[in-house]
Order: structure tokens, then C-alpha cells, then sequence
């Protein structure tokens, strides 16, 4: 099914670009220094080694979505795009391309948010907290197709909240909060669908409100980092 998913592809390959440039740019292969990890990895609170204030809580707001396109080495590139790429291609051609990217970057941001109000003092980077979306997304989608919650997708996300919780230095607060934000975001499209929209309205309405998804994401993390500064 991943020949069409056009978004999918892209997204995984602007993900191991980004992985390349930082190793073409003096990082590790952990990619865990340099510039790029320096400015783009979700920071609350920090400092740059010329001693100026770095994180969210000092206005570097594009963390919440750069972190999730960082990863802590190979390895962990390799698992977040193996699974980008089987989860992403069935959820895009179930709803389309542009409310695939738009529930996708939302997902980012609410994995984000979610990083920040259980672990506001940690370093996060991945794109798990968007992967984590896509599963809540096939939740929704198998069971408006099925009538019911207890099949693959329910499957994979419970195997999945298993390991993030038996695996130490895993975001679980990143991994919880795509979810809710893929679920939430499916039942928002869903529940649009039932209106009788003409096609550019629909997709327009679809985008916006996976737009608003973000943004309320975003709110929750200045919340939660206003008083860190």
C-alpha cells in the first residue's frame, strides 16, 4: 500500500536527511551534539555554550516539532522510520495527504507536550510521539471500518505502551500524548464526515481542525514551561 502514500515517503526521507546533515555536520552517530541537536532537540529549559538562555521556555517554540524530526543515533532512526513507513501509508490513504501531514505534525506536537508535562527537565528527540499518533489514527479508523476497538491496532498499541514503559530513557509522556492526539484528531475527521461537505470544504475543514489540534498542544506546553524561565 506505501506506493501512493506519497507524504509518508517524504517524511521518511526528510528524516534520515536530517540525520545525515548532522553527521555531516562534526555530530556523533549519535547524533546527540552539534548545531542541529543544539537548536532543534526539545529543551524546556537550557543553555548554549556561549552562555545564552536555549528552550522553550525562553521562546524557542520550533522545538515542539524539530525534536521529532532528531534521533539519538541509527538505531533509533531505523525503528521510528520502519514504523513510520508501515503505519503512515494505510492512515494516508485512508484520509488523504494534506490531513495526513497535518495530523501527523499535530501528533508531533502533542508527543511533545506530552514529553514536557511528564519529564520537563529531560533532552527528547524522535518521532515517536508522531508514530504513536498514526497507531491512535488505525485505531479509529479499524473501528469505524470493523465496529470494534479489539483488533491490530489496539494490539500494537498496547505491545507498544508495554515496552515504552519496561524500557528506560523511552518518552513516555511523548509516547501517551501523539497517541491521544491521533485518536482525538481520527474522531474530529470522522465526525465531520458525517456533514454533508463538498470535497474542498471537507479538506479544508479537516486541516483546520487538525490545525487547532496543534495549537492547543503548543498551549499546553507554554503552560507547563511559562514558569521554568
Amino acid at each position: 500500500m506505501s506506493g501512493d502514500a506519497i507524504v509518508t515517503r517524504i517524511l521518511v526521507a526528510l528524516n534520515v536527511l536530517i540525520y545525515l546533515a548532522e553527521l555531516a555536520g562534526g555530530a556523533g552517530v549519535n547524533a546527540n551534539s552539534g548545531w542541529i541537536f543544539d537548536h532543534g532537540a526539545l529543551v524546556s529549559n537550557g543553555i548554549y555554550a556561549d552562555g545564552q538562555l536555549a528552550g522553550v521556555a525562553h521562546g524557542e517554540w520550533w522545538r515542539l516539532i524539530t525534536a521529532a524530526f532528531l534521533h539519538y543515533g541509527p538505531i533509533h532512526l531505523l525503528l521510528n522510520m520502519l514504523a513510520l513507513w508501515w503505519l503512515g501509508a494505510p492512515v494516508e490513504l485512508a484520509i488523504g495527504r494534506v490531513r495526513f501531514l497535518f495530523l501527523y505534525l499535530a501528533a508531533g506536537l502533542a508527543g511533545s507536550a506530552g514529553a514536557l508535562i511528564a519529564s520537563p527537565n529531560a533532552v527528547t528527540v524522535g518521532a515517536s510521539g508522531a508514530i504513536f499518533g498514526l497507531l491512535g489514527a488505525g485505531l479509529i479508523l479499524e473501528w469505524r471500518a470493523t465496529g470494534r476497538l479489539a483488533g491490530n491496532y489496539l494490539t500494537l498499541i498496547v505491545i507498544n505502551i508495554a515496552f515504552t514503559l519496561a524500557v528506560p530513557n523511552i518518552s513516555i509522556g511523548g509516547h501517551l500524548g501523539g497517541l491521544v492526539a491521533g485518536i482525538v484528531g481520527l474522531l474530529v475527521l470522522s465526525g465531520l464526515n458525517s456533514f454533508r461537505l463538498d470535497y474542498r470544504t471537507q479538506e479544508f475543514a479537516g486541516a483546520a481542525s487538525l490545525a487547532v489540534l496543534g495549537v492547543i498542544s503548543i498551549a499546553i506546553a507554554y503552560l507547563k514551561v511559562r514558569g521554568m524561565a
